[in-house]
């Protein structure tokens, strides 16, 4: 179903000219402009798959095949408030769009875990979740105010091995700590997430995906300095745009020649080529490992994934 009011969004014809370079542009926007599915995570900290469905009856589940916690949501009556449930309340589930738990997949956690960009904590949960509360887990995030909706769905999903930390990413660079996984789910222009917020259409600006860049650089570099010989770091954002996905990637090949790109995919995940090149800059073929998610190929967010061993 298409977004009530989509057709009075202006799109900027520089938007237009370059997505139409990237992929099928009529496509894109075609779901980019549709409602997006609901869809939650079963929070097993606190209850089973099993025991969650049948308090739930009104409410008709769909498996999202990559994630064996991860389901696709209906209720019978179409009511949409998923997050107004006392299931949600009580922590059991997590509304989570299904693009969106792939990285902790892709991540595969270990003893000692930092997410570098954590909140609002859906990949936070998911991650202590997959190391079932035990370990170690670092959730940082830049200021108070997002910190406050990550300490509240911490303590909501019954997550207690987590230590919360609030500061620049960057400043993880004077650490002597270090982990065995490292999350940088980075600050993106958000381009995969339109059919959740039409404003990003409105907000687009090359400029500021240049800045964006930057800035993810900057936070790769960081988590890499704390991550350990043998860890695995994970770099993913919810942007289509190459400057900040691929161009960051080949980016940080070149800084750390030590660095190997690992192939990263999951069962029943479709997938699209990596972007190679764009607008005269040619990348590392080492891109063609990560994951490219459009909207279009599995009806969700898009999203981008990297997974990098030390």
């Amino acid at each position: 179903m298409k977004i009530p009011h989509a057709e009075k969004i202006k799109i900027k014809d520089a938007f237009k000219e370059r997505y139409s370079q990237l992929t099928d542009y009529d496509e894109f926007m075609k779901y980019s402009l549709m409602f997006l599915r609901r869809s939650i995570r079963v929070n097993t900290l606190k209850i089973s798959v099993k025991e969650l469905v049948p308090r739930m009856k009104d409410w008709a589940f769909e498996p999202i095949p990559w994630c064996k916690e991860g389901f696709w949501i209906t209720h019978k009556e179409g009511r949409r408030d998923i997050g107004n449930t006392i299931e949600h309340n009580l922590g059991y589930i997590y509304v989570q769009e299904s693009a969106s738990m792939i990285p902790p997949l892709v991540l595969e956690p270990g003893e000692k875990v930092l997410d570098l960009c954590a909140s609002p904590g859906s990949k936070s949960t998911q991650i202590a979740m997959m190391m079932k509360n035990k370990g170690v887990l670092v959730a940082n995030d830049l200021k108070g105010d997002r910190l406050a909706p990550l300490g509240q769905n911490m303590q909501r999903c019954g997550v207690y091995n987590a230590i919360l930390t609030i500061m620049d990413g960057n400043r993880f660079r004077r650490s002597e700590e270090k982990f065995d996984s490292v999350l940088v789910d980075a600050p993106c222009s958000g381009t995969g997430t339109i059919r959740k917020s039409l404003k990003t259409l409105e907000m687009w600006n090359p400029k500021f995906i240049t800045h964006l860049s930057k800035v993810q650089r900057s936070l790769l570099s960081a988590g890499w300095h704390v991550l350990k010989e043998g860890g695995t770091l994970v770099y993913s954002t919810c942007s289509m745009e190459p400057e900040e996905n691929e161009g960051v990637i080949s980016w940080f090949i070149e800084k750390f020649p030590e660095a190997k790109i690992e192939k990263a995919s999951l069962k029943g995940l479709k997938q699209s080529e990596a972007i190679t090149s764009f607008e005269g800059e040619v990348y590392s073929d080492e891109v063609k490992k990560c994951l490219r998610i459009w909207p279009q190929d599995n009806d969700s967010e898009g999203f981008f994934v990297c997974k990098i061993r030390k």
